[in-house]
């Protein structure tokens, strides 16, 4: 994780269809270059350019394994969508951090009664038939299991309502849906749930201080355009939770912008040459660009944060399991927690 405040001594300028640069050398048709040359069409002439905050994290290659006598050892958790990348990449966190890997996961209708092997386990895939039943008999054999759901936005509500039925508590990462009623859902039945779009510690660390300006400096930055751009692999079918996090804090700052306007890139080809996406992980980033013009175009703000890899929400996710199972133990009353619970809890691996 890269974290600087530029300020350049001379104006910047942007090219007329440019992106971002994910710190590599961009053509002439890349949008916002990562602070290198640039031409003066889309968004103009500055007089004063303040650029703020590049985040870059590159992909982690070893998760620390914790001590013999962790308490975490043990820890049973039930990983929903293994066979999707997140979701073995949670399983290799999961291992690497000596929590027990339950040997079931559901799955969509294709794959039910397939027995797959992620990170050398043995894993039985169950598709929609009979998974209440299912679900119940592995809490029967494993009372104090976490459940961690990285499946597809469709199924969102259905999984919350699955789990609160049966009463196991869980970890959702998937995003979309419809937020309001898998809260509702989670609220009426009572039951201990992590839900956050973006796992990424250090990605929500910045969200928080995003919500921290915006909260005490409310209207900060009326008047101000915004564009956004977020890039994903072509696989991730809705629009980035995090984007639209950080674009609800800038609405406090009294910037005016609709969902509707993020320009989202799905398009390797795209990605590669405009938004500087190296390509050995065009199957698994997340790029983000906010850009603030002021009214008169002489001001401009920009931040960047870009991901590669899936390592950051592997962690973020095993992070969240322990302190789940933590607040489960202790009785606590509150029941739903987000990311920025788990990183005001100070003890992360």
């Amino acid at each position: 994780m890269a974290l600087f405040l530029r300020v350049p001594a001379n104006t910047f300028q942007q090219d007329n269809v440019a992106l971002l640069s994910g710190g590599r050398r961009q053509n002439s048709t890349a949008l916002l270059s990562g602070g290198r040359r640039r031409s003066s069409a889309v968004f103009g002439r500055r007089r004063s350019a303040i650029r703020i905050l590049s985040m870059s994290t590159p992909p982690i290659q070893h998760l620390e394994k914790p001590s013999a006598g962790s308490q975490n050892l043990g820890l049973p958790i039930m990983v929903n969508g293994c066979t999707g990348k997140m979701g073995k990449a949670v399983i290799q966190a999961a291992v690497s951090a000596g929590l027990h890997l339950v040997p079931v996961s559901f799955s969509c209708a294709e794959e039910s009664g397939q027995t797959v092997e992620v990170c050398g386990k043995e894993i039985k895939l169950h598709g929609p038939s009979g998974r209440e039943n299912i679900l119940a008999s592995v809490v029967d054999e494993y009372p104090n299991l976490i459940v961690v759901d990285f499946t597809v936005p469709d199924a969102v509500n259905d999984n919350a309502e699955l789990y609160c039925k049966v009463g196991v508590p869980f970890v959702m990462g998937t995003t979309g849906g419809d937020r309001e009623r898998l809260y509702k859902t989670v609220k009426d039945s009572n039951v201990y749930a992590v839900i956050s779009p973006q796992m990424g510690k250090q990605v929500v660390a910045f969200l928080a201080a995003m919500e921290i300006m915006a909260e005490q400096f409310p209207g900060a930055f009326s008047g101000y355009s915004l564009q956004v751009m977020e890039s994903h692999q072509a696989s991730k079918l809705d629009t980035s939770g995090t984007a639209k996090a950080v674009i609800s804090c800038f609405q406090k700052l009294g910037v005016p912008f609709k969902l509707d306007q993020i320009q989202q890139i799905r398009d390797p080809k795209q990605q590669v040459e405009m938004v500087g996406v190296p390509e050995e992980y065009l199957n698994g980033h997340a790029f983000h660009m906010y850009h603030l013009t002021s009214p008169d175009q002489t001001v401009s703000f920009e931040f960047q944060h870009n991901v590669c890899g899936r390592s950051i929400y592997a962690e973020g996710t095993i992070d969240a399991t322990i302190f789940l199972a933590k607040k489960i133990q202790s009785g606590a009353e509150q029941r739903i927690y987000n990311m920025i619970d788990v990183l005001r809890e100070g003890n992360m691996r």
